[in-house]
């Protein structure tokens, strides 16, 4: 039995929001997408939600670093120092900022994919097809029963 990969994305703005899944769907991608606007129930989401990524199996992050509430990289350290399956959740940081020393800290942080917006959708895409194999091929699915 495979696992659905979950994306997570968590971004305050809903025309990017809604535009950033146009694209995923437009890629093929048709993962079940669950939509925060805030760090602070997004946070709650990954660490506490039966159905979420710390109890649940495989999840991506797309992540805006400039959130209402806190941010991004607040929620990337918290991801990347959790316990279990959580910290192996791959985050793709999705934002405005191209500043070096910032791509650099998301980076040293344990993000795997830094996006500039305006992005340039083709090669999203290809990244988000590229963690997803990724967590096709290293998750070991839960049912033990097809020995």
């Amino acid at each position: 039995m495979t696992q659905h990969v979950t994306i997570v994305m968590i971004e305050d703005d809903e025309g990017h929001a809604r535009l950033i899944e146009k694209n995923i769907r437009r890629a093929g991608i048709n993962n079940p997408i669950k939509h925060f606007l805030d760090g602070t129930s997004a946070v709650d989401y990954l660490e506490n939600a039966p159905e979420g990524p710390a109890h649940n199996g495989p999840a991506l992050v797309l992540l805006d670093l400039n959130l209402p509430d806190m941010s991004g990289t607040d929620i990337l350290t918290r991801i990347k120092s959790a316990e279990g399956s959580l910290k192996r959740t791959p985050v793709v940081v999705l934002t405005t900022t191209d500043d070096k020393v910032e791509i650099q800290r998301c980076y040293d942080l344990g993000c795997n994919v830094y996006i500039t917006k305006p992005v340039n959708y083709e090669s999203f895409a290809q990244a988000i097809r590229q963690l997803g194999l990724f967590l096709s091929v290293i998750q070991v699915p839960g049912d033990e029963s097809h020995a």
